[in-house]
């Protein structure tokens, strides 16, 4: 059964164009790569056909994830979400409480996450411990150098 995860109109279209890329653009260059490989002559001595055929596999593995990863997207509607507490799409500002750095995340989907763009997932340890907070509230987040504590500053929703 695969996994539910919440994206929003321009996250869920990228993974799309993306699945169908692979699919439409990739899955027939590959076929014609072993084609030419195998015109090449001996199969058992053929070191392109077996790199052709490898890098088949490698694009169906890829494209089988993102099949999966699509069939549990759901698009959201942030109209609908509660403001008060930090959800999915979610723009969470956080201040360290150890050295009072502000930051501001939104949180989204782990195939959506990028750091650059301020973008986290809600599966990292910083989402999961962002999750369901309200403004005023301490997050307790379980890193790997011990225990950081973040005053919830500000949650929006854009």
């Amino acid at each position: 059964m695969s996994k539910v995860s919440y994206y929003t109109a321009e996250g869920l279209k990228k993974l799309r164009d993306e699945l169908n890329y692979l699919k439409d653009v990739q899955r027939p260059k590959a076929s014609q790569d072993i084609a030419d490989a195998r015109d090449k002559g001996d199969l058992s001595e053929n070191a392109e056909y077996d790199a052709a055929k490898e890098a088949q596999g490698m694009l169906e593995m890829e494209i089988s994830r993102l099949e999966e990863i699509s069939s549990g997207a759901r698009l959201i509607d942030e109209s609908q979400l509660d403001t008060s507490k930090a959800l999915v799409h979610s723009t969470v500002t956080i201040k360290n409480q150890t050295n009072g750095a502000t930051m501001k995340y939104k949180l989204v989907a782990q195939s959506e996450a990028d750091l650059k763009t301020g973008k986290i997932s809600v599966d990292s340890p910083i989402g999961k411990g962002l999750l369901g907070k309200q403004v005023g509230d301490i997050a307790e987040i379980q890193v790997p150098s011990g225990i950081m504590k973040f005053d919830i500053v500000e949650i929006t929703r854009d």
